[in-house]
């Protein structure tokens, strides 16, 4: 019998992100047959599928115990999450840093401040260009940037939500060079895009003005890219790992596993690279 499979996006994205749809197309002619679902409706019988399928579920880190909640529920009704929910919720967090840190893997230095420990960590770090972000989050929502001890900052963090937060210094050569983002599926190499920030920011989202070029990684980049994958545990279906490189060393910025933007312009093949993927774990 041909295996359904739900595609889990948001309900501003009830369709898919236009660069999403032709994915459709790619599963079916796995055999497989696919029908998008809003991860958020109550209506919705995911019991009535074989699997899940993560894409533009682009709205769980500002609905974090609902998604939370929603991942029990694929569970307790066994229908596999791709990516799975046990990699989904290490990956929700971005605390996941520091293990993989803990397994020899490079990362941008951070700190993890919760509360009151913000200003405190901030304030260690006086003078210098740093980035702060909450753990849980997408998109630089309340991502703030500046110089510790600058009024300026002050302001901008005593604006912050009470959540928990990386502080990480600011990496310049995320304007001067840009941010790689590597693309993996089922643990194969599919291609690589470097974002640039528009001028004067430091935010490579297209929303931001950032722009986005297919470049073929440097073998050390990809090697290093590959090696933080695999520190990440059993492997991912799909994963985007994004770094930067500093003194030819590439650092670790994210690895996404949940609903990273996958590139499909940039490189029309790995529509059918996801596809074979997903078919082959089911």
């Amino acid at each position: 019998m041909t295996k359904r499979i739900a595609l889990a996006t948001s309900a501003e994205l009830a369709e898919l992100h236009p660069d999403d749809r032709p994915l459709l197309e790619a599963l079916r002619a796995e055999g497989l047959d696919p029908v998008v679902e809003v991860w958020t409706d109550p209506s919705v019988d995911w019991s009535a599928y074989d699997a899940v399928l993560l894409r533009t579920v682009w709205d769980y880190f500002v609905r974090y115990d609902e998604f939370t909640e929603w991942l029990a529920q694929l569970d307790k009704a066994e229908v596999p999450l791709l990516n799975s929910t046990d990699q989904v919720r290490w990956n929700s967090d971005k605390q996941y840093l520091l293990e993989l840190r803990e397994r020899g893997v490079a990362i941008v230095p951070s700190q993890v401040a919760a509360g009151a420990c913000l200003r405190e960590v901030v304030a260690g770090l006086n003078g210098q260009q740093i980035v702060v972000k909450p753990t849980v989050s997408g998109n630089a929502l309340h991502t703030v940037r500046g110089a510790a001890g600058s009024p300026e900052l002050e302001q901008a963090l005593a604006e912050l939500p009470d959540l928990v937060y990386l502080v990480q210094p600011f990496i310049p050569e995320i304007q001067s060079e840009g941010e790689w983002s590597l693309l993996f599926f089922d643990g194969e190499f599919s291609h690589a895009v470097v974002k640039r920030p528009a001028n004067g920011d430091y935010r490579v989202q297209e929303s931001y003005g950032g722009q986005t070029a297919l470049t073929q990684p440097p073998a050390a980049v990809l090697e290093s890219a590959r090696a933080a994958l695999e520190a990440s545990g059993p492997t991912p279906v799909y994963a985007r790992v994004d770094g930067v490189v500093v003194n030819d060393r590439f650092l670790l910025m994210e690895i996404e596993l949940i609903e990273p933007y996958l590139f499909f312009p940039q490189s029309p093949a790995a529509i059918q690279k996801l596809a074979k993927a997903v078919a082959t774990r089911l």
